[in-house]
């Protein structure tokens, strides 16, 4: 399976296991996302922006997510942790920009 970084024509496929986790598979690809808190809810240092048009087929944020989101910089309405993104094959093709991009 496969997953998107960036935005238009910067935008770019990497490859990624189901069960692996969007923060993983960014690191692998050199993303600058942190994630220092392992996944634990700890921070909000791996926020991500997903597309709108892939937003819907994630599953529903948890509170603790939702708030960590709330003291991400940047966060809108498609934002989430990368550590909390579980790939399956219905992400497959998920496309994702960081807080930086104009998403």
């Amino acid at each position: 399976m496969r997953v998107r970084f960036g935005e238009g024509a910067a935008l770019r496929e990497v490859e990624a296991l189901p069960g692996e986790r969007l923060l993983d598979v960014a690191r692998r690809d050199g993303q600058p996302l942190e994630g220092t808190c392992n996944g634990e809810l700890a921070c909000a240092t791996c926020h991500v922006i997903v597309a709108a048009e892939d937003f819907d087929r994630l599953p529903p944020a948890s509170e603790e997510e939702e708030d960590m989101l709330d003291l991400a910089p940047g966060a809108r309405r498609t934002s989430r942790l990368a550590c909390q993104i579980v790939l399956t094959p219905a992400l497959d093709k998920l496309s994702v920009c960081l807080p930086g991009g104009s998403g």
